[in-house]
C-alpha cells in the first residue's frame, strides 16, 4: 500500500477511537491482529502487555471506553511508509494529565495486523 492509504487508515482509526465506535475500530483490524500497550501490561499483567484477536481487542477497548468515558486522542503527526504508519498523539482524559503517545500500526492487505503503543 502507499503511504497515503496507510494515513487514511490511521485517520479512520482516530475517528472511530474518538467516537468510541468499537465496531468501526475493530473493522480496521485483521481477525488475528496483535496489540501491545504498556497500560495493558499494568491493568492485565498476565498478558505481559500483548493481546491477540478481535475478541481480546474488543474486551480491552470496551473496558477502556467504559472506565474512561472522556478518553480522546488528539492527532499530532502521521508518518507512513509502505507497510506501517507511526502515529503521534496526545492522550486526554478529564482529571488526568495529558500524555504524549507514539503508536505504530503495521498494515497488510488493508488491515491492521499489529499495533504497538509507546508512552513518551
Amino acid at each position: 500500500m502507499n503511504p497515503e492509504e496507510l494515513k487514511n487508515i490511521a485517520t479512520l482509526w482516530f475517528k472511530a477511537f474518538n467516537e468510541h465506535d468499537l465496531e468501526n475500530l475493530l473493522e480496521l483490524y485483521d481477525d488475528n491482529a496483535e496489540h501491545f500497550s504498556p497500560k495493558l501490561k499494568i491493568r492485565e499483567p498476565e498478558t505481559n502487555g500483548l493481546i491477540q484477536g478481535k475478541e481480546a481487542l474488543r474486551k480491552w477497548w470496551k473496558d477502556c471506553f467504559e472506565i474512561l468515558p472522556t478518553l480522546q486522542y488528539q492527532l499530532n503527526k502521521l508518518t507512513a511508509d509502505s507497510d506501517q504508519v507511526f502515529m503521534e498523539y496526545t492522550r486526554r482524559v478529564d482529571g488526568e494529565d495529558d500524555m504524549e503517545i507514539g503508536e505504530v500500526l503495521e498494515i497488510k492487505n488493508g488491515k491492521i495486523i499489529f499495533s504497538r503503543v509507546y508512552h513518551g
